[in-house]
């Protein structure tokens, strides 16, 4: 069997690209023969040196990188890319194959889905977030700081300023759906689903005809002791500092609890953290490996106050499986791994809530306790490569045995 994934990026810069690197790894670890290809970049990815993985990229630029109008343009079609695609996907070796589209809205765009449907290989897609069917990706009113709850590319959903970054942007998302929309209409489409609350959120607003899966996203943590945490350790914030996510209220939770907080990552409302928490650190984009050997013993206790209905986050999984509990918020697909009051803490993303918890964190004890209990629930049944491939596989198995039925 080949798996064709399907990728804007090779770098490891945010969730969804680490698993789709991570998951094309453990299936080629597996046996299985991967290409993988991406819009950004050159070929020659360190991450994707594998003797099993084909590696091609593009070389495309990433559509924020460029002007607005060309952006736009790249955004709603990308003839370039669809192009490309073709002629790998056409130059692919004979035997059983299926295609695994994982992020496609930063450089591919809609463009890519008739031709991955031309192929006749059955095709999967991951849904890291919800761009499949809504606009901005995550089915969330910017303008109000809360979830969504209109119909996607209803005339309300369209009228709405809930674009993070203008109307303008809005209305070329509102094109992209609706193109998307119409690419998928009518198709066999297999879609992974990473959480119960993403499949919960986005499958109403899917065709019929969709066939789910539930598949975890693999989480590259090797086994070792649990983390020995150091007294006078930190809970942190690691992400993206925007407001969806929740940065701004660990601040002034933070604040309000009257804790020192480590913000790993960068993002729009770095200024306006760092004016809430002055005592805060803002530690910037660290490397995955560093931030690891920090948990359990600079960090106490990671916190993933989303405001949307996230569909992960991967650092709550991480974090289990070394020792060290998690306050999630309640719209978090991580809450479903969190045990309340036992490996972690779930809560309403509101600053009251995530302040109480936090003094539940500041005690040493229970950080210690709740994270040996979300230590050894994690590696009871460990989301580790080698399972996530396993699961993949089964998946593609099923695809192949049902494809032209």
């Amino acid at each position: 069997m080949r798996v064709v994934v399907i990728a804007d990026f090779a770098d490891a810069g945010g969730g969804a690209q680490r698993v789709a690197l991570d998951s094309a790894r453990a299936l080629a670890e597996a046996g299985v023969a991967v290409t993988y290809v991406h819009a950004v970049g050159e070929s020659g990815t360190a991450a994707l040196g594998h003797p099993r993985v084909e590696d091609i990229g593009f070389g495309l630029p990433d559509v924020w990188d460029q002007p607005a109008a060309q952006a736009a343009r790249s955004g709603i079609w990308n003839g370039l890319a669809a192009a490309r695609l073709k002629r790998v996907l056409a130059g692919l070796p004979p035997g059983p194959a299926v295609i695994h589209l994982h992020q496609w809205t930063r450089a591919f765009s809609p463009a890519i889905l008739p031709v991955v449907f031309a192929t006749g290989l059955p095709v999967a897609i991951t849904l890291h977030d919800y761009f499949l069917a809504y606009p901005n990706g995550v089915y969330y009113r910017f303008d109000r700081a809360e979830p969504c709850t209109l119909a996607p590319l209803s005339a309300r959903c369209i009228a709405a300023p809930c674009d993070p970054r203008s109307y303008a942007h809005k209305a070329v998302r509102v094109l992209r759906t609706e193109l998307t929309r119409r690419a998928i209409r009518g198709r066999r489409l297999h879609l992974i689903h990473v959480s119960d609350r993403g499949q919960a959120t986005i499958a109403p607003f899917l065709p019929d005809s969709a066939i789910h899966h539930r598949v975890d996203n693999p989480v590259a943590v090797e086994r070792g002791p649990p983390a020995e945490m150091r007294d006078g350790a930190r809970i942190a914030f690691i992400g993206r500092l925007t407001r969806e996510k929740g940065a701004d209220l660990v601040a002034q939770a933070a604040r309000e609890a009257d804790l020192p907080a480590l913000f790993i990552g960068d993002g729009p409302l770095a200024a306006e953290v760092r004016g809430i928490a002055p005592q805060a650190e803002l530690a910037g984009w660290l490397e995955a490996g560093e931030v690891r050997a920090m948990l359990g013993g600079e960090i106490s206790a990671v916190v993933a106050p989303s405001r949307w209905y996230e569909t992960g986050p991967l650092t709550v999984y991480e974090a289990a499986a070394v020792g060290v509990p998690a306050l999630v918020s309640n719209r978090a697909g991580a809450a479903e791994k969190v045990r309340d009051g036992e490996t972690g803490l779930v809560v309403e993303p509101a600053v009251a809530d995530l302040a109480a918890a936090l003094r539940r964190l500041a005690d040493p004890q229970a950080a210690r306790r709740l994270g040996r209990a979300a230590y050894d629930r994690y590696w009871s049944a460990p989301l580790t490569p080698a399972r996530h491939a396993a699961r993949l596989q089964d998946v593609y198995e099923a695809m192949l045995s049902t494809a032209g039925a």
